[in-house]
């Protein structure tokens, strides 16, 4: 039954045409064709297609004209959206909403090139999204024999260990002889330019870890699971050589897994509202966690200027005050519910996403980083 009602619909409109132009044919003004599809055109744009009647092919100046016009009108377009983006949170997917869609850029759009301009920002300033400096603690724990032979080792937390003589002498690496030891540690920097950390391992810590690779492999032998092992500790080679090894899997991986979550994150909107499923479709949860995500570059993008100036701590705790602030307004705006509501499900929801589903893909890119780093 629609489909008959738009044949007729669109029969109406043709016939409708049709008779305006022979009206017009009649009165001795006959009725210009469409250079494109050959409708009679009855104003500048044809009916049927859009084609507008004056082609401007006069002079250059016209050319000219509509060039300058459409860049002004694209333009102003992105202006819009960034504007609707950054400062009116669930402006972009209640826009879609209601149909008010030529004054933004389109949703996929949009994310394709926020999330490639922030990659393309790392890339072109020289920033990694992480660094893994691993360092040497001078005296960061000592060892003593006690006088039954057992061994008492004490760190700088006062964190006390007895081990047993026997146990003790199975140790065949140096790590329990008596006196003082180096420890190692790691620090990680987040938005920090590539070649600004170093690392500083001694010849002593170089064998230690050699020492630690060699008694870690000859614990899991053969086993079929080995070759995790195996790469996490090529992965630590490589990171004691450059702190910047993880940068480039994880570039490589992070735009795919958070391109598969944008569906996850819609299915989850939609079980919460699910009783409003007659005013909102899965397009329109899928447009709003387009935008959410779109905005998470954004800030992104801002975020790796402010590492620059501010301390990465500082930029983390702002970016994630941020986000929350960002996606409960968003939410409050777009589904149109209470703020007891909204808060609840605000809650439910990130805690939902990030736990079951951001998290274990942000350690599955780590994985992946240390399988190719």
């Amino acid at each position: 039954m629609p489909d008959d009602l738009g044949a007729i619909g669109e029969l109406g409109g043709a016939a409708a045409i049709e008779l305006v132009a022979t009206t017009l044919a009649r009165r001795g003004t006959p009725a210009d064709k469409c250079r494109n599809c050959s409708t009679p055109i009855i104003g500048p744009y044809c009916a049927a297609c859009g084609q507008e009647l004056d082609t401007h092919r006069e002079t250059i100046w016209n050319l000219l004209h509509d060039l300058v016009s459409d860049i002004v009108s694209f333009d102003s377009r992105i202006l819009r959206t960034v504007i609707a983006l950054l400062i009116k949170p669930g402006e972009l997917p209640l826009a879609f909403r209601e149909g008010r869609t030529r004054r933004y850029m389109p949703a996929v759009r949009l994310y394709l090139f926020v999330s490639l301009l922030f990659f393309l920002t790392l890339s072109v300033t020289g920033i990694a999204l992480v660094q893994v400096e691993l360092r040497e603690v001078p005296n960061a724990y000592t060892v003593k024999t006690l006088p039954n032979g057992d061994i008492a080792v004490s760190g700088k937390g006062d964190s006390n260990k007895v081990i047993p003589a026997d146990v003790a002498r199975n140790a065949k690496d140096g790590a329990l002889s008596p006196g003082a030891h180096s420890g190692m540690t790691t620090d990680m920097h987040f938005f920090r330019r590539i070649g600004r950390f170093h690392q500083t391992i001694s010849a002593s810590g170089w064998a230690r870890i050699q020492r630690m690779k060699t008694s870690i492999l000859k614990a899991v032998g053969n086993d079929p699971h080995s070759w995790m092992a195996r790469n996490a500790l090529a992965t630590v080679e490589k990171l004691a050589r450059d702190p910047s090894a993880l940068n480039g899997p994880m570039t490589t991986w992070i735009p795919r897994v958070l391109f598969l979550l944008l569906p996850i994150y819609a299915l989850i909107l939609a079980l919460f509202y699910i009783r409003q499923h007659k005013q909102f479709y899965f397009v329109d949860h899928l447009i709003f966690s387009l935008s959410i995500h779109t905005f998470m570059f954004a800030l992104l993008i801002i975020a790796v200027g402010a590492a620059q100036i501010f301390s990465g701590g500082i930029v983390a705790l702002l970016v994630l005050l941020g986000m929350s602030v960002y996606i409960f307004i968003s939410l409050k705006r777009f589904y149109r519910q209470g703020w007891i509501m909204t808060t609840l499900k605000f809650c439910m929801i990130s805690f939902i996403y990030t736990v079951a589903f951001l998290m274990p893909a942000m350690m599955l890119v780590l994985f992946a980083g240390l399988i190719e780093g």
